[in-house]
């Protein structure tokens, strides 16, 4: 969110339960990873997701754009989702497909308006409307598209039921990141907390979500503050949610914390996925109203920055969302680290809407091994 605003409406933004059927986690051959034929980058990191989980040959869709990271609509329509939806009709894996797993060197942003009708998206929650697209259902260039797979209960993901695809992004500031990323996502198992971090004694309205995230996990899985202090020095992190930088208290890109392998990262931050660009090592985060210390067009913290600190995941967002557009907290840890779910079915049952501004970094396979036992409160 943007410095001055903090309602929920519209503000700038600047495993398994007790007595519930166990989800169908998504498999491999449901997995499409897009890489950019142009981008020597994206080349090796899809070469090296299909190796790591062994995802089947025929299952890479190669498209050829400019390597850049904001395209033109017209350029995104041309050189990218027409390219994917031939390429899944032609391989009969329209309805068979359930993710699709982009890589670092293929464009990450839509230019476009701003505002509530925003004409701008992330190249990923684009991608994720091409189902209802290529199933005829009219998608408006302005504004986000209801996501119908957020907030449900007790469904996997599956399509007809759901007309979308899920879609994460293998990306950080380097090759190394990414796959030192890929490889926790490996090791990924259900233990330790999640650390839920409000601003200014908890009292705007993306705070009670992470109450509500608290209520949801059990107790001896959270570490929670509501006071205007920024946690930090807490081991063994499965989890993590705060507003980022756009908490007045905190004043370093990231916080120290202990991360397990398949840690998530999620923050209310207007711009921290804008780039993948790594900043000079001096640069820090700052405020709205001073230029001369942003990066990339933005003073605000950075979603590569906790890939390169050791999370195996992070939300973000390419442009303004307004906060009620980002990933609600509550439903990301429930389905998480309560329900067992793989990481991109948990990000999808967190976010309100598609065709908008959200990013995540990370496998979308990663999933924590069940606990021994892990009940409802």
């Amino acid at each position: 969110m943007t410095a001055k605003a903090a309602h929920i409406c519209f503000t700038p933004i600047a495993a398994i339960f007790l007595g519930a059927s166990p989800v169908q986690a998504q498999r491999p051959a449901e997995v499409v990873i897009v890489v950019n034929d142009a981008s020597a980058l994206s080349r090796t990191v899809g070469e090296y997701y299909a190796r790591a989980r062994q995802i089947p040959a025929g299952r890479i869709c190669r498209v050829r754009t400019a390597e850049r990271e904001e395209i033109e609509r017209a350029a995104y329509e041309s050189e990218i989702e027409r390219p994917i939806a031939l390429w899944l009709n032609s391989n009969g894996l329209v309805d068979k497909a359930l993710v699709l797993a982009t890589t670092a060197g293929l464009p990450l942003k839509i230019r476009g308006s701003s505002g509530t009708g925003s004409t701008a998206a992330s190249v990923d929650s684009e991608l994720a409307a091409l189902h209802m697209k290529l199933k005829g259902v009219n998608v408006p260039l302005a504004g986000p598209r209801a996501n119908p797979f957020y907030a449900t209960r007790n469904k996997s993901f599956a399509h007809p039921a759901f007309p979308i695809y899920m879609v994460a992004r293998l990306a950080g500031y380097s090759f190394e990141d990414i796959r030192a990323m890929i490889d926790r996502g490996l090791l990924a198992e259900n233990r330790g907390v999640v650390v839920l971090d409000m601003k200014d004694g908890g009292r705007d309205g993306g705070d009670e979500w992470l109450r509500r995230a608290a209520r949801k996990l059990p107790p001896e899985r959270v570490v929670m503050d509501e006071t205007s202090r920024v946690l930090s020095g807490v081991k063994d992190v499965i989890g993590y949610a705060s507003w980022g930088s756009n908490d007045p208290n905190r004043k370093t890109r990231t916080v120290k914390l202990g991360w397990l392998p398949g840690a998530v990262v999620t923050e209310y931050v207007s711009t921290n996925a804008r780039t993948f660009a790594e900043p000079p090592p001096e640069w820090n985060i700052g405020r709205w109203g001073f230029p001369a210390g942003f990066w990339r067009g933005s003073p605000q913290s950075l979603t590569a920055d906790w890939i390169r600190a050791g999370a195996t995941a992070a939300t973000g967002h390419v442009y303004e969302p307004y906060l009620a557009q980002s990933p609600r907290p509550e439903e990301l840890f429930l389905a998480y680290v309560v329900e067992g779910r793989t990481l991109a079915e948990s990000f999808y049952r967190a976010i309100p809407a598609v065709s908008w501004m959200n990013v995540l970094a990370g496998d979308p396979l990663c999933r924590l091994k069940p606990p021994a036992s892990l009940g409802r409160r």
